[in-house]
């Protein structure tokens, strides 16, 4: 058992009731959700700092840092305030005078290479705003990796050397073959000699004292990608796949993140000196494989986070879904709380996958000798039946047709719902008893890049020069005529692709533009509508890949985010007065988005609720904030919403159906409804999804899961899904079923319902935790 003596007194008020039965690589501590992991960070920051006010220290960026750096400055801010006093006084910070951060050494972990230091997407400008600004901390005290300021060959900049911002690392091992690589291949040499130069004047400092980094989707800390040597030091290195996909939001897209190089720390770097604190702090149940892997697996290089190791003081800092796969956590969900039948479905299930059996052929004597079925209360020749039975009545329900419903699809992002339930949401709306309202909860910008955005602006330009867009010669089309004949541009489009006419399809894209373009900057003429369009491309031509655009840009590259959601859903005959944008005001672009507010975020769900009046509402599901945090962000802002709603009406019939898509999955244990979905279904998911996100079928912003599209990563979730539960079922189940739906199956749908009050219970621990009521 592991020893708790080993913890300090901040972490010990942290530590709650899991039992650590298991050895393990690392200590860790498991904490309700991704606010409060910022806070248990912080707080043990600040204790650190008050032993080691000269220390050194070396901090992340991203996102994963956001209620690190917010807990810190709140209660570096109201130090001497009752309610932080209390919060010290809970969590043993309980020396009177307040950490001073101004004498900390900083050392940067790690930055792309190149990039300009003045971009807002660099590391070396999230350090100075948020670490060396924010905190207080000396610029003549932090150590920082500046691309501008790296001597390359002939004193040139780096645009100079690389004026494609490409960097072949072949010319370490090659001889140069012209003028240009034999610049690259000196400025290489002096890249890697600043790199060293870096390592030792970090070293000189003692090392760090002080670290907290993230883990990334190969298991990576800093940018030490899987097998990465425990013994490296500072470098210029590639990344792969994975890593790159998750750098794809900074940097504006996988086609610049893929050929981006890095500097980063290595991991010796980081366990130099051995008295350190470092820390690895996790959210989610996408980063559980890699949190199993680094603190359960025997240490090495394809688990760099496991190098912790070998500190006495390292730590990881993780949420209940980033620990979900630990054995003592797996352990604690059996042996804990009261026995129910998704234990023994979910036990079962995973008996199957250890013995690669069906369930059928389990015998009593297998479920006896697993660790975790031989717990299952009344054990007995007919649970694996129940089990069987159970997951057939999910499948019961998945397929049960409803009538006279109205419901309330909801999405973080545009493509969300397609995503997560499009497959059943087709099915339930062949029945025109039932009414379908469709609303994404924000902007979405970010997910349109800038190449595309000028793509169509060019094309738009083009069709208005060759008078092919005649609705501009309407006389009263830029006071209200703009505003009219939405639907006909989503008709436009979609009657172009059964005709497979690619250039009137742009043109109807082109239509849209235009009227989004006059709406937002209020034009009054064709002259001054093709000037502002040149004006946009000449904007966005002169920012870089991944810059946050200014508002009405912002806007423009949403606006076609919302055309394509309109395309979706009328590929099903939904009309676009039933697809609603409501662009809340949380979501702005900036590394830290904005908590939810009721009168700018809550009040307009609340609206839509009244008029709507929902029979049943879907919302992606996240209650332990870890996916992307405007998924978490959206659903306080649906929770708070139907709370407002339940003081004025009964809502003790309404139905919530929390959903999954492609960035973290449900078990089949976990939920109410399996829905089987044929090949027919996949293909008309992908096929929509393909003819109507146009900015997202080149997947600039991909899972690190799949190098592609989000429709190829859903139906491939579907099959896995489908996988997991034949074995349960059983093959035959399926192909030899007398309903022709289960007999077509090729993957599974799951989805979660609950009621209100099932609901608002989720969301509520996450909206105290994020004030800070604990």
């Amino acid at each position: 058992m592991e020893n708790n003596k080993i913890f300090t007194p901040v972490e010990h008020t942290f530590l709650n009731d899991v039992p650590r039965n298991n050895k393990v690589n690392v200590p860790y501590i498991v904490v309700d959700n991704f606010p409060k992991l910022g806070m248990l960070s912080a707080f043990r920051f600040l204790e650190w700092v008050h032993k080691n006010p000269k220390g050194v220290i070396s901090l992340p960026t991203g996102k994963t840092p956001e209620y690190f750096i917010y807990w810190t400055k709140y209660i570096l801010d109201h130090w001497e305030e009752e309610n932080v006093v209390k919060l010290r006084e809970k969590h043993q910070l309980l020396f009177a005078d307040k950490p001073s951060l101004a004498d900390l050494h900083f050392v940067q972990i790690d930055e792309f290479y190149p990039i300009k230091s003045s971009q807002g997407n660099s590391f070396y400008h999230y350090v100075n705003k948020y670490y060396i600004e924010g905190f207080g901390l000396k610029k003549e005290n932090a150590l920082l990796i500046n691309c501008d300021e790296i001597l390359l060959a002939e004193g040139k900049s780096f645009e100079e050397v690389f004026p494609d911002s490409k960097v072949n690392l072949e010319l370490r091992y090659r001889e140069a073959q012209n003028p240009t690589e034999k610049l690259q291949k000196e400025s290489i040499f002096l890249i890697d000699n600043w790199c060293s130069e870096y390592e030792q004047k970090i070293r000189e400092l003692g090392g760090i004292g002080f670290f907290l980094g993230g883990i990334g989707p190969d298991g990576h800390i800093a940018f030490n990608i899987k097998g990465s040597d425990p013994y490296s030091t500072t470098r210029l290195t590639s990344t792969n796949f994975e890593t790159q996909a998750v750098a794809a939001g900074d940097l504006g897209g996988i086609e610049i993140s893929r050929e981006r190089l890095v500097i980063t720390i290595g991991l010796e770097t980081i366990i130099y000196n051995k008295d350190a604190v470092a820390i690895i702090f996790a959210a989610g149940e996408a980063k559980a494989p890699m949190i199993k892997d680094a603190l359960e697996l025997p240490p090495s290089n394809l688990y760099p986070a496991s190098v912790l190791s070998q500190l006495p003081n390292g730590r990881f800092y993780i949420t209940l879904g980033a620990a979900s796969m630990l054995n003592d956590l797996v352990d604690y969900y059996y042996q804990s709380g009261n026995w129910s039948q998704e234990k023994t479905d979910r036990a079962v299930m995973s008996l199957t996958q250890k013995l690669n059996k069906y369930a059928e052929h389990l015998t009593l004597e297998d479920l006896k000798q697993d660790e975790y079925t031989k717990l299952i209360p009344g054990l007995n020749d007919t649970t694996v039946q129940q089990v069987i039975t159970s997951i057939e009545d999910k499948i019961k329900i998945g397929t049960k047709p409803l009538s006279n419903e109205v419901f309330y699809h909801t999405g973080p992002h545009h493509d969300d719902i397609s995503l997560g339930l499009l497959p059943y949401i087709h099915y339930q709306s062949r029945n025109e008893t039932n009414a379908s309202h469709y609303s994404v909860l924000t902007s979405g910008f970010t997910a349109v890049t800038n190449k595309f955005l000028i793509k169509i602006l060019h094309d738009t330009l083009s069709f208005i020069e060759r008078e092919e867009i005649e609705m501009l010669n309407y006389p009263d089309f830029f006071e209200i005529g703009y505003k009219n004949k939405k639907d006909k541009d989503v008709y436009h489009y979609l009657i172009n692709i059964a005709s497979e006419n690619e250039e009137e399809r742009s043109r109807a894209v082109s239509h849209r533009m235009v009227r989004n373009v006059v709406e937002l900057w209020n034009l009054k003429s064709k002259s001054g509508l093709t000037e502002k369009i040149r004006e946009i491309v000449d904007t966005v031509n002169s920012s870089y890949d991944g810059q946050n655009p200014e508002p009405k840009i912002q806007t423009l590259k949403g606006m076609i985010r919302e055309y394509e959601e309109e395309l979706v859903w009328a590929h099903f005959g939904v009309r676009t007065k039933n697809v609603s944008h409501l662009r809340l005001g949380f979501y702005t672009g900036a590394i830290f988005t904005e908590k939810p507010k009721r009168d700018r975020d809550v009040l307009p769900i609340l609206e839509q609720l009244r008029e709507i009046n929902p029979t049943v509402i879907s919302l992606a599901f996240d209650p332990e904030g870890s996916g992307p945090d405007t998924h978490y962000k959206v659903l306080q802002a649906i929770a708070e919403a139907v709370r407002e709603w339940g003081k004025e009406k009964d809502l003790s019939g309404l139905k919530i159906w929390g959903y999954r898509n492609v960035w973290y999955q449900f078990n089949a244990a976990d939920v109410s409804h399996i829905f089987p979905v044929s090949l027919n279904a996949m293909s008309t998911m992908d096929e929509s999804f393909t003819n109507s996100y146009l900015s997202q079928v080149e997947a600039s912003f991909p899972s690190y899961r799949y190098n592609g599209k989000f429709s190829h990563l859903s139906i491939q979730t579907w099959v896995e899904q489908l996988k997991a539960v034949q074995l349960v079922l059983g093959k035959p189940y399926f192909y030899d079923n007398d309903s022709p739906r289960l007999r077509a199956t090729h993957g599974l749908l799951f989805f979660k319902e609950m009621n209100v009050e099932e609901f608002l219970q989720s969301a509520r621990e996450l909206e105290k935790s994020t004030e800070g009521a604990f």
